[in-house]
């Protein structure tokens, strides 16, 4: 969730003064016509807060950027041409952004805020693995919402779990409405202006692409690579690479195969271990074009489906083209097949 901005107000705290790291001071003070109301969450770079839009009376997850960001002139031009991108994108899984600037020496950014979990929340408090079809449902959500945001030359560079809100759904055959929220509004800024140095990337690391940590130009196919990450833990109940220190992860991410997906939770079809080694693949070339391409072929093969099926099925209901027909079904097993009495 992410959100607007500081401006003093009643007293206010000057918004120049956010400190990185400390408890703000902010919570019950009036913000650029926000009234802060609680703190949800807290980054390197930025703090969220609950807060009342005192215009429209409505509750917006507020994002302010640390006070050192809105002095670079790069950073601030990037901040600004990437926060209208992001508004621009009107998705039905992807988290409105309702207003961006710079007030009092803070860069802010006010969204739309969705109550529930994160998909890391909701890992933790599952214990490990969601059932397939549950992990099926959300993972389509986050494709379509990315291959959106790619439509328009925005890519993500940060999915994982923290990043995939699920709130309550509208009904039993959609249980979950899920968005993805916190896009690289400031993450390729920050590699641009001095923020981050040779040999560093802005990712998490147990969902990054090999093309980030080695500071190569990224497109649409790294998020590919980074849901695929995300997939296979809300599968198996654990990412595909665990190591025991950072540098050893990363080079897992760049060098090592991942582990077949069926030998991490049993029972899940082999047909899965191919389509996420594909999407797994260490150069964007050997990945799936599209996020829906990916999350289609996965869910057909653990249903059991044709390969292929499922991603003209998913592209077109999701992305809103015409749906393909559906596949023609197998063969019926010989104790499946009817039976004809002789008269």
């Amino acid at each position: 969730m992410s959100g607007t901005g500081a401006v003093p107000g009643n007293g206010a705290e000057q918004a120049g003064s956010l400190p990185a790291g400390r408890e703000s001071g902010l919570v019950g003070k009036q913000v650029a016509g926000y009234r802060v109301e609680a703190e949800i969450g807290r980054g390197g770079m930025a703090v969220v807060y609950r807060a009342r839009d005192l215009r429209l009376d409505r509750t917006v997850a507020l994002k302010l950027l640390a006070p050192e960001l809105a002095r670079n002139d790069t950073f601030r031009r990037r901040f600004a041409h990437e926060s209208r991108v992001a508004a621009a994108i009107d998705h039905p899984h992807i988290v409105p952004v309702f207003e961006a600037g710079e007030t009092e020496g803070v860069l802010y950014i006010a969204m739309r805020y969705v109550p529930g979990l994160d998909l890391r929340a909701l890992l933790d408090r599952q214990g490990g693995a969601l059932a397939p079809a549950v992990a099926g449902r959300i993972a389509v959500q986050v494709a379509s919402a990315l291959d959106a945001a790619h439509a328009h030359d925005l890519v993500h560079r940060d999915v994982k779990p923290g990043n995939i809100l699920v709130a309550e759904g509208t009904d039993r055959d959609h249980p979950e409405h899920v968005y993805l929220t916190d896009f690289g509004l400031t993450k390729k800024s920050l590699s641009l202006t001095g923020f981050t140095t040779v040999g560093q990337f802005v990712g998490t690391l147990d969902y990054v692409a090999p093309e980030q940590i080695s500071g190569k130009p990224v497109d649409g196919r790294c998020d590919v690579y980074s849901l695929a990450c995300v997939v296979f833990e809300t599968l198996a109940g654990v990412p595909p690479f665990r190591r025991d220190d950072d540098m050893a992860l990363l080079w897992a991410h760049q060098y090592d195969p991942p582990p077949p997906l069926s030998e991490e939770r049993a029972g899940l079809p082999a047909a899965a271990d191919a389509v996420m080694a594909k999407a797994l693949a260490k150069t964007p070339e050997e990945r799936y074009g599209t996020c829906l391409e990916f999350v289609a072929e996965l869910r057909a093969a653990l249903e059991g489906g044709v390969p292929g099926a499922g991603a003209r099925a998913v592209a077109g209901g999701t992305a809103g083209g015409t749906p393909s027909p559906p596949p023609e079904p197998p063969e019926p097993p010989e104790w499946a097949r009817p039976v004809f009495l002789e008269r």
